[in-house]
């Protein structure tokens, strides 16, 4: 190399500037000389040409009702989106970190430090999960997302427990919590732990242990929170009193402020309304009408904005809109800025901190496999939204819990997203995209509207009381529901492309039986030991001044999870409300497909189909794999052919209704052209009628012209089969005359 050939830093030297790069490049003979290009003889295309450019390729269908769609947020995605209209709402003068945190919540996005990967560990007996959640810590975990079981959750003693271990681990004494967290490093890697409706006792015990175990409490981060709200929608029904229920969550905060001051305490989780079908406005605007809730009964309560500011963490889940899922994150820390600054409160205080969750709602049972895909555009969206951690469940999640690889599946997502596709930086890597910052500016503009609904009715407990969320959230459920039945929206695999090879995934159900008596036998072997007297003492200390200290004390002493929290429940009254049930977007379609299992397992039989393929194969190919694919959903029995021709051996209708005599069929399609079926179908349908069973439907593939429906019908056709049908309630009207269903 020449001498003025340096490298572009050498020991330490400043970095070529440009203009030398160029220099050095040329001189080396390695760069061209290049005459300048002007674009001057192109011209550029304005908007109304390219609109009729599009409608000259759209053949007459409306561009205003082709080319822009509406979704479930009631905001309607524009066909492009330039920078003409969005020039007054770009961000250029805020950045990450700072101001109203559209653009992120931390200075430097992950470049500094990346989200953390928080997978759900839920084995059911302590010992295995303390297990798992050291394997998916070896294995590029940074947080020990510990899950509770349901009893846990809702403070009660294995041997009164339903289903022990039925969503996570179960825990009954400080015992249980010891194993759980042995070996744990919980000075380097935070903590995440739903509480249910109060965290108290989960800290307490959590404390307890570390204690146990010469750890410094005080060392002890991330998230053990408390959604008390949350679990009055999930159960219809809270605990013990709201107010007795908030008095724990502000003695939570004062706790943690002295003891533990990087462990956050409540954990508003959006899963309730995302599991009942809400949309992205809803899930927000309810989850910060909670938070504000909390703020206001924390600040009665003599909590200062800072600590409560501290304290609060969100969960929101992702569902299957990639660019509405980025702009939603990005929105609502705008919006929360916004309510955060009407509190009083500090910039730095004004900030989220988000836990980000692939949607449970948008999983299926049928083709499960398809959930890695769903999984990796919400992971995806989530990262580029900017989420402080995420959880991205196995892909079996609705079937069974995950096994070693349905979870590396999951985690290594994870891992590729930030040592492969290089998702660390930039920060706020879609700022500046014009689709993005016209639907984050949307967004903002209509959570914050849903907001202030929830306002005008005196607060979130008030509107739940009105069931406003409920009958919302249900009138959107309703309207995606809707939408699968006319497959307007598309479930691969299920109401779209169904895999008729697919083999049901092994649920392998949990002894639930063993699993209560090996639970209930390692308890009372802890309990055995235990001072009755001393206990009874601890706890009457509990019922007296319900303190995270004192509740510690009472674990120590051998109580258990149930008679902590019955010590410290200060009043009987509990309000009840309309719950917000759980449902996932293609359980319906999933409960035809099984009882179309049902019936062939019951029977040996099925719905028969007989295609009318009319012609050479490419005339009838493209309705025959509709027809065949419309009802393949429902698992039936799709009988093909290459097509009946005229010959010498026949006419093609001769062919066709030979046959369809020769088999036992519940259903005929005649399958051809919108230019062959005049000629066709009086002929064919009044044969294939009179040859079919009094219980047999005739179908048409395609939608009749209004001039010709009544002919068609005439003739004998019973309904048509085409992309303004209905297919869930098709399915179900075959399945019923089949006598597969009532």
């Amino acid at each position: 190399m020449a001498e003025d050939q340096k490298p572009a830093v050498v020991n330490g030297e400043a970095p070529l500037t440009d203009e030398e790069l160029v220099a050095m490049l040329r001189k080396s003979e390695k760069v061209a000389e290049f005459p300048p290009v002007s674009l001057d003889e192109f011209t550029e295309p304005t908007w109304e040409e390219w609109v009729e450019a599009c409608k000259a390729l759209l053949k007459g269908a409306p561009f205003e009702k082709v080319m822009y769609t509406k979704n479930y947020e009631g905001i309607t995605f524009d066909p492009i989106y330039r920078r003409c209209d969005v020039d007054g709402i770009l961000p250029t003068d805020d950045y990450p970190g700072m101001g109203d945190y559209l653009r992120g919540a931390s200075l430097n996005g992950y470049v500094h430090e990346p989200w953390g990967i928080a997978q759900a560990c839920d084995e059911s007996m302590p010992a295995d999960n303390n297990e798992l959640l050291k394997f998916e810590q070896s294995k590029g975990n940074t947080v020990y997302n510990i899950k509770l079981d349901t009893a846990t959750v809702n403070n009660i003693d294995v041997k009164d427990a339903a289903k022990p271990g039925d969503e996570g681990v179960n825990i009954t004494t400080v015992e249980d919590m010891s194993v759980v967290l042995n070996g744990l490093d919980l000075e380097k890697y935070p903590v995440l732990m739903y509480a249910g409706a109060a965290s108290t006792g989960a800290i307490a015990m959590v404390a307890a242990a570390m204690k146990a175990a010469g750890k410094k409490v005080e060392s002890l981060k991330g998230v053990i929170g408390a959604d008390p709200i949350g679990e009055l929608i999930k159960n219809g029904k809270s605990a013990e009193s709201l107010e007795g229920l908030y008095d724990q969550m502000a003695e939570a905060i004062r706790y943690t402020k002295k003891n533990a001051p990087k462990l956050r305490t409540i954990f508003v989780d959006s899963q309730v309304y995302t599991d009942g079908g809400a949309n992205d406005v809803q899930e927000v605007a309810y989850v910060f009408a909670t938070a504000v809730e909390y703020i206001r009964q924390m600040q009665k309560r003599g909590i200062a904005i800072s600590d409560i500011a501290k304290s609060l963490e969100f969960c929101f889940n992702q569902g299957a809109n990639f660019f509405m899922e980025i702009a939603k994150l990005r929105a609502l820390r705008q919006v929360w800025s916004c309510i955060m600054t009407e509190f009083g409160a500090e910039e730095a205080d004004r900030s989220t901190v988000v836990h980000g969750r692939c949607a449970r709602f948008t999983k299926t049972v049928i083709d499960p496999y398809v959930n890695m895909l769903r999984c990796t555009t919400q992971t995806f969206s989530s990262v580029v939204g900017g989420v402080a951690s995420f959880e991205n469940a196995p892909f079996d999640q609705l079937i069974r819990k995950g096994d070693v690889f349905s979870r590396r599946i999951a985690r290594n997502l994870h891992v590729m997203l930030q040592e492969e596709f290089g998702m660390m930086c930039p920060a706020d890597a879609a700022g500046g995209s014009w689709a993005v910052e016209t639907l984050t500016k949307q967004m903002v503009e209509k959570i914050w509207a849903e907001f202030q609904k929830i306002e005008e009715l005196g607060g979130i407990t008030k509107a739940l009381e009105n069931a406003y969320p409920q009958s919302s959230v249900a009138a959107v459920l309703a309207d995606r529901f809707k939408a699968l039945e006319k497959r307007s929206d598309r479930a691969v695999g299920v109401n779209m492309y169904p895999n008729m090879t697919e083999e049901p995934l092994d649920r392998r159900p949990e002894d639930v039986a063993a699993i209560k008596a090996k639970r209930i036998a390692a308890v009372e072997g802890y309990l055995a030991d235990v001072d009755a007297e001393q206990l009874k003492a601890k706890l009457a200390v509990v019922a007296a001044e319900t303190t995270v200290e004192n509740k510690i004390a009472a674990f120590e002493a051998g109580a258990t999870i149930a008679q902590v929290a019955e010590a410290a429940k200060k009043a009987d009254e509990t309000l009840t409300i309309e719950a917000i049930a759980v449902h996932h977007w293609t359980e319906k379609y999933e409960a035809l497909r099984f009882d179309t299992e049902k019936y062939m397992k019951e029977t040996g039989k099925n719905v028969e189909v007989f295609l009318c393929n009319m012609g050479p194969i490419p005339q009838h190919k493209a309705r025959a794999d509709f027809s065949t694919s419309f009802l393949q959903v429902g698992e039936f029995n799709v009988h093909l052919n290459d097509g009946f021709q005229d010959g010498e051996d026949g006419t093609q209708y001769e062919k066709c209704v030979k046959a369809f005599k020769e088999g036992d069929y519940d259903v005929a399609v005649i399958c051809s052209t919108d230019a062959t079926y005049p000629e066709i179908v009086p002929t064919l349908a009044p044969q294939i009628k009179a040859a079919m069973k009094p219980s047999a439907t005739l179908f048409l593939a395609g939608a009749a012209p209004k001039d010709l429906e009544a002919v068609y019908r005439a003739a004998g056709v019973d309904d048509f089969i085409s992309v303004k049908a209905n297919c869930f309630e098709t399915l179900k009207m075959l399945q019923k005359k089949k006598g597969m269903i009532e």
